[in-house]
């Protein structure tokens, strides 16, 4: 009876150990391929995990696929956003001409008109002096009786050619000491008068009053600037200065 017992669970052992390496065909694929884990690298070093710890590598690696397609999805806007339009030129606040003469203000205003500037353009006029001749003179001081009082100190030292300033002006009682048309010629009496000993002698340019022309440019941008300057091309007087 032992003997039977012995035999049968030796034939037993022998079934299942047949069957566990998938010589029987019981087995599953992946459970009986025996050649292939004999031929794997490095087999020694797998480690079976079990189902707890497979699911904590699985929850461990979730948080980080989250934050990679968080970075991903952040960095599509970003590149989106990118192609901005360039911003405006910004706007040249004021700019002004010099005053131009009545023939050359009619010739800068043709050309201005092609660039239909509208209320931005305005014309200033301009109160100018026509310079024909210079004074040489000494400034009222005293009135009449010290007009009198240096003409004789003039003519002490050698100056006969000046007389009493007279009328309804701010020169009444000047002395005049002399009318010459050019600046230089002014300046050269003043100074040997001066050397004479002939204190606060000054010179005065005079002659007609007239009127001229400057323009003034508001909210334009460097490309509208820089069409003005072309139209002033050739007139002296339309040298652009920043204005408030």
């Amino acid at each position: 009876m032992l003997r039977f017992v012995f035999w049968a669970l030796l034939c037993a052992n022998a079934l299942l150990f047949a069957w566990g390496h998938g010589f029987l065909g019981g087995a599953e694929p992946e459970q009986r391929e025996p050649a292939r884990l004999r031929n794997q690298l490095a087999a020694d070093k797998l480690v079976l995990l079990t189902s707890a710890q497979a699911q904590a590598i699985a929850q461990a690696a979730a948080p980080a696929e989250t934050a990679a397609e968080s970075s991903a999805a952040a960095e599509v806007p970003a590149k989106a956003a990118a192609p901005a339009a360039a911003p405006a030129a910004p706007a040249v606040a004021c700019v002004e001409t010099d005053a131009f003469p009545a023939f050359e203000a009619r010739r800068f205003e043709t050309r201005l008109a092609r660039l239909d500037l509208g209320e931005r353009q305005t014309r200033l006029t301009v109160p100018f002096q026509e310079v024909t001749s210079h004074l040489v003179y000494l400034p009222p001081q005293g009135g009449k009786e010290g007009a009198d009082r240096r003409t004789t100190e003039l003519r002490e030292r050698g100056v006969t050619n000046s007389f009493v300033m007279q009328g309804d002006s701010p020169l009444r009682w000047a002395i005049s000491l002399g009318v010459f048309k050019s600046e230089a010629a002014a300046r050269s009496e003043a100074a040997r008068l001066t050397k004479l000993g002939i204190a606060n002698v000054r010179i005065l340019p005079r002659g007609p009053q007239s009127q001229r022309f400057a323009y003034r440019f508001r909210d334009i941008d460097a490309e509208i600037r820089n069409r003005i300057v072309e139209a002033g091309r050739g007139l002296p007087t339309a040298v652009l200065h920043v204005c408030r």
